[in-house]
């Protein structure tokens, strides 16, 4: 008897021990499960990482997300849009909270910006748009950059003496850009009648192929008066051309971006203008904009930020 009831104890000991047990992971796995949903993680792929606009809008994000407890995971496609389209799928597989954007191709994107859709994760855009079909971009923060594309003409028509042959270096595949140059031409269309845009290339937006560019146009059009440099890896490499051509002084150059070497070279007489973004401002508002949009409430489709024009004057 003494026997049976001790086996008996025995096994109420381990049922008990193990319901206790049992308890406590649940306890614990709740606990882990209700710290992963507290911490707000938010994909973010760049246009590109070398870029000191970039680096200052990255700084932003990171700023705005610190203040508010947001994990961010930074990548960049560096130009290539087929990168950009593997790391949304990673932040996809790995279930972030939000993803955000500035496509290395405005349309071509739009696959991987649906496939976030079909996920139920929430897409916003900085600086660049997404023009692709079918999709939904929650909220887009940039320049006003159609404003800014006024600014520079305004620019370079004062710069040129309000006539003469100008060209624009382009960089067609983003949205941004498109809405500089089409604030741009619209600027000269309607106030400057004695200014032919004679060409419009594509420098890829670094200053490399922005040199060759130049060089081809300066080559089939020896009266260039001045050039838009779309942003100011195109200004500078559109300089690069232009001293080699020995035509420093005689073309002038109006870039977007006012980087520390653009500045430089404002200030030393080389360029004669660059219109100034908000970089920084641009990624607090993306953040501001998520966090909204996780809150439950609405977030505004497009936020733009106004530009301003750096010259050698304002820079005295």
């Amino acid at each position: 008897m003494r026997q049976r009831l001790f086996v008996i104890t025995s096994c109420l000991c381990l049922v008990l021990l193990s319901i206790s047990c049992g308890k406590k992971n649940d306890q614990n796995n709740t606990a882990q499960l209700g710290a992963g949903i507290a911490k707000i993680t938010i994909g973010v792929s760049l246009l590109t990482r070398t870029h000191p606009f970039y680096q200052d809008l990255e700084k932003g994000l990171q700023d705005a997300a610190k203040a508010n407890g947001y994990e961010l995971l930074v990548t960049a496609g560096e130009f290539d849009v087929a990168k950009q389209k593997d790391q949304v799928q990673d932040f996809i597989v790995r279930k972030v909270n939000a993803i955000i954007l500035a496509p290395c191709d405005s349309r071509s994107i739009g696959t991987a910006v649906k496939a976030a859709n079909d996920a139920g994760i929430p897409v916003f855009t900085a600086d660049i748009a997404c023009l692709a079909e079918g999709v939904k971009i929650v909220t887009h923060v940039a320049s006003d950059n159609v404003a800014g594309g006024h600014l520079a003409a305004m620019a370079l028509a004062k710069a040129i003496g309000q006539a003469g042959k100008v060209a624009i270096i382009d960089h067609p595949e983003v949205e941004s850009v498109i809405a500089r140059v089409r604030g741009f031409e619209d600027e000269l269309a309607a106030n400057y009648k004695n200014i032919t845009v004679v060409a419009k290339l594509s420098g890829h937006g670094v200053k490399d192929q922005a040199f060759r560019t130049t060089e081809d146009i300066l080559q089939s059009h020896p009266d260039l008066k001045g050039i838009f440099g779309i942003n100011d890896d195109s200004a500078l490499g559109a300089l690069a051309a232009v001293e080699k051509a020995g035509k420093l002084g005689q073309v002038k150059i109006v870039g977007f971006d006012a980087v520390p070497e653009a500045r430089e070279a404002i200030t030393a007489g080389k360029i004669y203008a660059d219109v100034i973004q908000k970089p920084t401002e641009i990624g607090q508002k993306t953040i501001e904009a998520v966090k909204t949009y996780l809150s439950g409430a609405s977030a505004p489709p497009t936020i733009l930020v106004p530009c301003g024009l750096f010259s050698k004057d304002t820079a005295q």
